[in-house]
């Protein structure tokens, strides 16, 4: 397949599946942002579309017009260099454009983009995949800020039914499998290369050595059962278990649980995009803070992962698990099997004590595209291994997804570390 026909595939099908997402959501559901770290789902339509155009159609495109001017300051995110831009804690008082305006627009970017694949694939491919990654990325927060704002309706809609969820499963021992450690190579595979297949963000490059001391990693993820027995036993009221700003802030913000779930009747339910549930015990917990996660690893005795002792354990793995495309959107129960890795991929992400922070040897990219990571490594920790919210083109071993330690609305969980 030439490189037009097969950019031209991987377009139309990246574009498809940010639209078919809204399936089920009224304009009103895309229009309401629930916290300033969200967005409305309107708002991730438009801005995908005009990454395409400010980035790609501006500069390759002949006799280039804008489709609306305005929209170069509605729906630029957080890049400088491009100009201004609308305050992100009050992009849910945009209630123009309307819905199908910024369907329109879709479309108008869309056939476009499609002239140029046609005429110029090989010049633009590089930066039509970073588009196609950066969609995708916003996929999946479509998905969490969807769910973060209709957690707050009491009337706890779903908007996806769930017929191919996965069964509750007895739940498997957690083992804790050895590594010897060393010294081993960690980073992107395919440095420098930005085709759809060998593509990598400039923050997981260069590819290089670290020491590993021996360890062992958690043969699966932290499940909801253990995190009640955490919650039981008084996780969440006792200081000793918490790093100092993350007791500060669960008692800011009154945290007794993870986030969207409810005790009702002295049971547990967790709501998702499938509605409210009954807390399955043996799904991998989620929506937890790494300020949570730090404080049940130290109760359990053990740490969370360094970025790289993840990396070690899950670069030869099938990149195979429960990701977007499943439709399922909740963590499912994983099989049980305690001699290896049942659910390193999917599900949710696992938090690392690791700094986003850059490799020895970083060179972010040059102009705009500069700000797309560099700009963020501070204070922020490193999470692997994708959610069910990821979709599974994103996803690599040497993938560095990264949030601040307080938040909560993604997928979020916990697998456990120690040293040996």
């Amino acid at each position: 397949m030439v490189v037009h026909d097969r950019l031209l595939d991987y377009y139309n099908q990246v574009r498809q599946q940010t639209v078919a997402l809204t399936k089920g959501l009224s304009a009103e559901d895309l229009t309401v942002q629930s916290m300033p770290d969200a967005s409305p789902g309107k708002w991730h339509l438009a801005h995908t579309s005009w990454f395409f155009e400010t980035f790609i159609l501006q500069k390759f495109m002949s006799q280039f017009q804008w489709f609306n001017q305005d929209y170069c300051y509605l729906f630029n995110s957080y890049y400088d260099t491009v100009g201004a831009r609308h305050a992100r804690p009050q992009r849910g008082l945009l209630t123009r454009p309307s819905l199908d305006e910024v369907l329109n627009y879709r479309q108008h970017v869309d056939a476009h983009m499609r002239e140029v694949l046609t005429d110029r694939a090989e010049e633009v491919e590089a930066l039509v995949t970073i588009g196609l990654h950066h969609e995708m990325q916003h996929q999946e927060l479509f998905l969490t800020d969807v769910l973060h704002m209709l957690s707050h309706n009491p009337m706890h809609p779903a908007i996806i039914s769930n017929n191919n969820e996965v069964l509750s499963q007895s739940a498997s021992t957690m083992n804790m499998l050895s590594f010897d450690g060393g010294v081993i190579e960690v980073g992107a595979l395919t440095e420098g290369d930005n085709t759809w297949q060998g593509f990598s963000y400039d923050c997981e490059q260069p590819r290089h050595k670290t020491l590993l001391q021996p360890f062992k990693l958690a043969s699966r993820l932290v499940n909801n059962a253990e995190w009640i027995a955490f919650i039981e036993d008084g996780g969440y009221d006792d200081s000793l278990l918490w790093l100092s700003d993350g007791w500060a802030r669960k008692n800011q913000e009154q945290w007794q649980a993870p986030l969207y779930w409810r005790k009702l009747e002295s049971k547990w339910y967790q709501y998702g995009l499938n509605g409210l549930r009954e807390l399955d015990s043996t799904a991998p917990v989620c929506h937890v803070s790494y300020y949570e996660a730090e404080a049940f690893a130290r109760w359990q005795g053990k740490r969370l992962p360094r970025e790289h002792e993840w990396e070690l354990a899950a670069h030869n793995k099938k990149i195979t698990g429960n990701f977007l495309e499943a439709n399922r959107w909740r963590p499912q129960p994983s099989a049980p099997n305690s001699e290896s890795f049942s659910d390193i991929y999917g599900d949710v992400w696992e938090w690392t004590q690791s700094a986003f922070s850059p490799y020895p040897g970083f060179d972010p990219k040059q102009g705009a595209l500069g700000e797309y990571n560099g700009k963020f490594m501070s204070n922020q920790y490193v999470l692997k291994g994708g959610s069910c919210a990821t979709p599974s083109w994103q996803m690599r071993a040497s993938y560095r997804n990264f949030f601040y330690p307080h938040q909560r609305w993604q997928f979020t969980g916990v697998r456990l570390a120690e040293d040996i």
